[in-house]
């Protein structure tokens, strides 16, 4: 598991960062240099990017950056009709 892409978890899992194999995996793996081991009953709670690069994405959809409003919105391009834009 990326180490980043953790959010939460109960106390009974145990978690422990481990290497992600030698430098050349580390390099080229496009992986980075750790991983989390997560073992044991209970709930994890993971989120689909590591915090950096959703931040980052976060940052370009801004409507400062030039994002556009309403992304993701079920109402699509109608949607900003409704919200007064």
């Amino acid at each position: 598991m990326d180490t980043g892409c953790i959010v939460a978890l109960e106390q009974s899992v145990q978690f422990k960062i481990e290497q992600a194999g030698n430098i050349k995996t580390a390099l080229f793996g496009g992986e980075g240099l750790f991983f989390a081991t997560l073992r044991g009953p209970g709930r994890i709670w993971l989120q689909s990017l590591p915090f950096s690069r959703l931040a980052g994405r976060m940052l370009q959809a801004a409507p400062e950056r030039g994002g556009g409003k309403g992304e993701g919105s079920i109402l699509g391009p109608l949607g900003g009709l409704f919200g007064g834009d």
